[in-house]
């Protein structure tokens, strides 16, 4: 599995044999294929990035126990069913992740950010900008399974 490096030209914290951080991300996508991003919350590393939401696994967590934890904490829904997507690592200035892309198409309560950050529901191309690195890949993989041949997102 390749690596994206996001921010080459930055040190990367704890040196080249820090731990890879697991991580769980729901992509919630409705009947007519929009598709909902966040932005990150200020205080947060890239705050005001767009991304999907999600967080950490936790030791003793699945992917899915951590995603269905993680949408209730961060944006109030309780989630149906999980379909484990695509994976990506992503290799950032303050953390080396490992993305578990869920989809997600069914889901209960209304969208809260608990954590002070907006969200869009979006198409191809996503209007919302900069779009955090590791999402881009999630708008490329969008593109090949929709046929959309133009630009998946607006550069920062």
């Amino acid at each position: 599995m390749t690596i994206l490096v996001a921010d080459g030209d930055r040190p990367r914290e704890g040196g080249p044999d820090r731990k890879e951080v697991e991580v769980a991300v729901g992509v919630l996508v409705r009947k007519d294929g929009a598709f909902l991003l966040t932005s990150r919350p200020e205080g947060k590393v890239y705050a005001g990035y767009w991304e999907f939401p999600g967080g950490k696994v936790e030791a003793g967590e699945t992917v899915e126990q951590a995603l269905r934890r993680e949408l209730i904490e961060e944006i109030g829904v309780t989630i149906g069913a999980v379909h484990p997507w695509r994976v990506e690592r992503v290799d950032y200035p303050h953390a080396l992740v490992r993305l578990n892309f869920c989809k997600v198409f069914e889901w209960e309560g209304q969208l809260h950010m608990h954590e002070g950050q907006a969200c869009a529901w979006q198409q191809l191309p996503v209007d919302v900008k900069p779009v955090l690195p590791g999402t881009v890949p999630v708008l490329q993989w969008f593109a090949q399974e929709r046929g959309h041949a133009g630009p998946t997102h607006a550069e920062a």
